[in-house]
C-alpha cells in the first residue's frame, strides 16, 4: 500500500547536487520533487556498525538532507569484517565521527549530526526529536527497546532490521501512520500519477515483541557470528524504506516483516495485522503474549522424542525442506503460516522448526495470538540441531 509523502520538497536542488542525482532523478517514481523530499527529510540512524554503515552510506548516497549518527563506540579490529564505512586506519577512532567523515564525502549538501552518547530509555526521545524518520542498526536489546519505546511516543516511523549468523528481518514499526484515505492524483490527461491511500493499522517493536528475550535465546554476533555481505543486503533494504516512505512510493514493510535466510537465499515475509477480534479499533495484533511466561516454549532435540504423537511443522520454504526435513514433518511455510493456521491439529503438542530458531520464534508466537490456548513449542537449536544430534546417532 502506498503512503503519502513523509516530508515537504525543499525549494530546488543545488546544480551539482543534481548532476551527483542524475540516475536517482531519472525514476519517474521519485524524480525532481522525490529528490527534493530526500534533500528535506531528516533521519535518525542508531549505530554505524553492521547495519548502519550500508544504511547510512546509501541515505548520503540518495542525497537525505539530514542524517544524524547515533553510536558512541569505536571501531574495532573485528568490526572491519562488516561495518564497510570503517578501514584499518580507523582502528580506535569515534565511529560517528569517521562515519561522518564518509557521508560528507558522499553528499556534501547532507547535514550531518554527531551524537556520540549512549542512548538509553532515559535520553531517546530527547535524542530522537526532530527527525522525520529512524533507522535502528544497534545490536542491544536495550537500546531497541528504548528507541522503539520513544519512537512510539514521538508518533515517528521506525525502520527496524536485525541480523545474526545468516537470518534477517526487517519491518516498519509506526504507532501513528496516516489514518484518513486520500483520493488518486491525476495529471491533466487524465492518467494516475500517484494511487490513492487507505488506513493502516499502527503496529509497534512491543506488539510483536512484548519483551526482550532471553539472554540465552539472543546470542551476540560475537557469539554466534554473522556473515558480513547479509548486513550490506539488510541495510539496503532499510535504506530502500526510507526513502519509499520519504517519497511516498511503493509499497513499504508496514505491517509485514521481512525474513531473510542468507544461506537458503530465500525470503519470506509474515502479516503483522490487527486481529480479527480488533478489526477497526487499529489496535495492532501482538504476536505474543507477554503475560504468559512461558508463551513460547522450547523442547529439545531429545525431548522431542518423548512427546506423545506431536504435529511437527517445518516453517522453512520448500525447497529447504525437499532437501531434507524431520521424518513425519509438515511442510507449512512461515508465510503460508497464518492461512494454514486452521488445518493444523492443535489439539495435540504442535513442535515447529526452521533451520536454526529465527522463523520458528516468529511462527510460535504468530500461532499462540490466534490460539493462546494451544500447546506450541520450539524445537530448540532447529533444524541444525537435529542434524547434529542424528549424525552423532549414527556414527
Amino acid at each position: 500500500m502506498v503512503l503519502p509523502p513523509l516530508v515537504e520538497p525543499v525549494d530546488a536542488l543545488a546544480p551539482d547536487e543534481r548532476v551527483r542525482a542524475a540516475r536517482q532523478l531519472r525514476l519517474f517514481e521519485i524524480g525532481d520533487v522525490g529528490q527534493r523530499r530526500l534533500a528535506a527529510a531528516r533521519v535518525a540512524v542508531i549505530g554505524a556498525g553492521g547495519l548502519g554503515s550500508p544504511v547510512l552510506l546509501y541515505l548520503a548516497s540518495a542525497g537525505v538532507g539530514t542524517l544524524g549518527i547515533v553510536d558512541d563506540d569505536v571501531v574495532d579490529a573485528t568490526n572491519l569484517q562488516r561495518q564497510i564505512a570503517f578501514g584499518t586506519t580507523d582502528v580506535g577512532r569515534p565511529k560517528a565521527a569517521v562515519a561522518a567523515e564518509r557521508v560528507r564525502e558522499l553528499s556534501p549538501h547532507t547535514t550531518v549530526v554527531e551524537i556520540r552518547e549512549h542512548l538509553d530509555a532515559a535520553n531517546a526521545a530527547h535524542l530522537l526529536t526532530g527527525y522525520d524518520i529512524v533507522v535502528d542498526g544497534s545490536d542491544t536489546f536495550e537500546t531497541r527497546y528504548a528507541v522503539a519505546d520513544a519512537c512510539a511516543a514521538l508518533g515517528v516511523p521506525l525502520v527496524w532490521g536485525s541480523v545474526l549468523r545468516f537470518d534477517a528481518q526487517a519491518t516498519v514499526f509506526w504507532s501513528r501512520p496516516p489514518t484518513g484515505t486520500t483520493a488518486p492524483e491525476t495529471n491533466a490527461a487524465g492518467t494516475t500519477t500517484r494511487p490513492g491511500t487507505t488506513p493502516v493499522a499502527p503496529v509497534n517493536l512491543r506488539d510483536v515483541f512484548p519483551d526482550p528475550p532471553a539472554p540465552e535465546d539472543a546470542p551476540s554476533c560475537a557469539d554466534a557470528g554473522v556473515l558480513g555481505a547479509l548486513c550490506g543486503q539488510l541495510g539496503g533494504i532499510l535504506s530502500a524504506e526510507v526513502v519509499k516512505l520519504v517519497c511516498g512510493v511503493g509499497r513499504t514493510l508496514l505491517g509485514r516483516m521481512l525474513v531473510i535466510d542468507a544461506l537458503t537465499a530465500t525470503t519470506s515475509e509474515v502479516p503483522l495485522v490487527p486481529s480479527r477480534a480488533q478489526a477497526g479499533k487499529s489496535i495492532p495484533r501482538p504476536l505474543a503474549d507477554a503475560s504468559r511466561p512461558d508463551a513460547v516454549r522450547r523442547v529439545s532435540v531429545d525431548e522431542l522424542s518423548d512427546l506423545s504423537d506431536p504435529a511437527i511443522i517445518d516453517v522453512r520454504e520448500p525447497d529447504e525442506f525437499a532437501a531434507g526435513s524431520i521424518p513425519g514433518a509438515r511442510s507449512v511455510p512461515l508465510a503460508h503460516l497464518t492461512t494454514d493456521a486452521p488445518l493444523l491439529p492443535l489439539d495435540r503438542p504442535v513442535v515447529v522448526f526452521c533451520q536454526t530458531g529465527p522463523r520458528a520464534r516468529i511462527a510460535a508466537r504468530t500461532l499462540l495470538a490466534e490460539h493462546p490456548d494451544a500447546d506450541i513449542r520450539i524445537l530448540d537449536g532447529g533444524y541444525d540441531a537435529w542434524m547434529r544430534v542424528h549424525r552423532r546417532v549414527r556414527a
